[in-house]
């Protein structure tokens, strides 16, 4: 008997949840062979049987919970050509379970400390230590500010927290009545864990960065002049076409080398400034924003950077991104544009100092050598951290940006 579990994917992640199970109880599963679809908050992972056999019990079902390490499947090997056969009672032992359920809090004491990680509507990042304090000690995790930069709750935030002076009871508020929904007015749509885990860290960077958000507008007639020229010839010679977001990652890589505050972050009461050029781009799929990551993209050329990018984006939209396609940017560029955005402000990614944010080419009237001329203008902004970038630096590398994207060919001799 071989038992399906939960793999460890990251640090980060500590549970996940039943998306779809493409094998069913009876079902014949080679090694190695594809038999679940766990969704976590990062990417979608495909659980594989480590042995081959028959599957003969599903213990979770879709949209279940679950947690890494736990048993979600059970395979049975098959020995001398007879197929082992599925358990009859897992699925009445399933029903019986969920009978029993609603009795659950009637054998619960009034007082009765909570259950913090199965009854808390937060994910919460914690050592194992951790949460085995805060159950003993009947502590919400989400209830707890962790010392970590990064947000991981310790032993010791939960022996600090327990230490507080009890907050005073108030008195009992009325309940509100519960909400009806009329389903024919009303749509109700349960969120993803990942638009969960969007919403979370959007609120979280708000929250806890002073972001500030300065613009520009870039004169794009070189550019799309030199990418006219040069397209069948670039295409020739790699194989893909050359698009803007090469450039605007090339830009943005000297911009940053002039300005390296903006690919820095905040650790405690420290600056990290970071050597390498990792950059993240957002790509939109149906389940929302995710952003993989350009890795070295100062040693790498046009051809390979439009390359590396489309494969990213196909991967993101069949959802097969590895959690390392995801991790370790540096700084975030999102073009808006693509769906006809003018202009925005858009949120910094997770830990980051700055985001690029690109828009609509629109042809609008400007003054050229004392000329009005109709040019193709987009608008460009510069989202940043102002506890680490003054706004000095903010206008400087937006504004290194535009040069050298409004001179192209200054990014070809310098690349």
């Amino acid at each position: 008997m071989a038992e399906i579990k939960v793999p460890e994917l990251a640090e980060s992640i500590t549970e996940g949840t039943i998306a779809q199970w493409v094998k069913k109880v009876g079902d014949r599963v080679e090694k190695g062979e594809f038999i679940v679809e766990l969704e976590t908050d990062k990417v979608n992972a495909e659980i594989i049987s480590e042995e081959a056999g028959v599957l003969t019990q599903i213990l979770a079902e879709e949209g279940d919970t679950v947690l890494v390490g736990q048993t979600i499947a059970i395979v049975e090997p098959v020995e001398g050509g007879a197929e082992p056969t599925p358990a009859p009672q897992a699925e009445p032992a399933k029903e019986a379970v969920k009978e029993e359920q609603p009795q659950a809090p009637q054998a619960q004491p009034a007082q009765a400390a909570p259950v913090v990680e199965e009854t808390s509507n937060e994910r919460v990042v914690a050592s194992p230590a951790a949460r085995k304090l805060a159950r003993e000690k009947g502590i919400d995790l989400a209830a707890i500010s962790p010392v970590d930069p990064q947000g991981r709750v310790r032993v010791q935030d939960v022996a600090a927290h327990a230490a507080k002076p009890a907050q005073p009871v108030q008195a009992a508020q009325p309940v509100a009545p519960a909400v009806t929904v009329d389903e024919s007015r009303v749509t109700v749509e349960r969120m993803s864990r990942r638009r969960q885990t969007i919403a979370k860290r959007l609120l979280e960077v708000k929250q806890n960065t002073a972001m500030l958000t300065t613009f520009n507008e870039i004169d794009m007639t070189n550019v799309m002049e030199l990418r006219k020229r040069k397209q069948e010839q670039f295409v020739n010679e790699n194989g893909i076409k050359l698009g803007f977001m090469s450039f605007f990652t090339k830009a943005v890589v000297a911009a940053l080398k002039k300005y390296p505050y903006v690919n820095a972050q905040i650790v405690g009461d420290e600056i990290h400034k970071f050597n390498i050029y990792d950059i993240g781009i957002a790509v939109s799929t149906e389940e929302g924003l995710v952003v993989p990551v350009v890795r070295d993209a100062d040693r790498k050329n046009f051809a390979e950077i439009e390359r590396e990018i489309a494969e990213l984006a196909q991967k993101a939209r069949e959802k097969k991104l590895a959690i390392s396609d995801l991790q370790g940017g540096t700084f975030t560029i999102t073009n808006g544009g693509i769906f006809g955005s003018l202009a925005s402000t858009p949120i910094i990614n997770g830990t980051q100092a700055g985001i690029l944010g690109m828009h609509s080419i629109v042809n609008r009237p400007v003054a050229v050598n004392g000329q009005v001329e109709i040019r193709p203008m987009m608008y460009v902004a510069l989202s940043y951290d102002h506890r680490i970038i003054d706004g000095k630096d903010s206008v400087g590398f937006l504004k290194t940006v535009k040069e050298l994207i409004e001179n192209p060919e200054d990014l070809l001799l310098n690349s």
